[in-house]
């Protein structure tokens, strides 16, 4: 973006925006999967790890669920099928 495209009001809407991918992706990696205390920390673990959990909470938030903590205890009620039928995995 150029000085003359770059309005306050642009800038404020792209900082915004950047709080709101915190507060919708990190902030629940940290508070219900505990991100920060993993002890994952050796060759491309940490990623992978990242990778699932994303992948758990935006299946999750596809299929209704805005609580991704409630979500999780759903799923887990029934561990053999909730989370393969989440996944449409016969």
């Amino acid at each position: 973006m150029t000085s003359q495209q770059a309005s306050p009001q642009g800038l404020s809407r792209l900082a915004r925006s950047q709080w709101t991918i915190e507060n919708r992706l990190h902030y629940v990696r940290d508070t219900t999967y505990g991100e920060d205390a993993s002890r994952i920390r050796t060759g491309h673990g940490p990623e992978n790890m990242a990778t699932l959990r994303n992948l758990a909470i935006n299946t999750l938030r596809q299929h209704g669920h805005r609580n991704i903590a409630a979500g999780l205890r759903h799923v887990s009620c029934n561990p053999f099928n909730r989370p393969l039928d989440l996944l449409n995995i016969p």
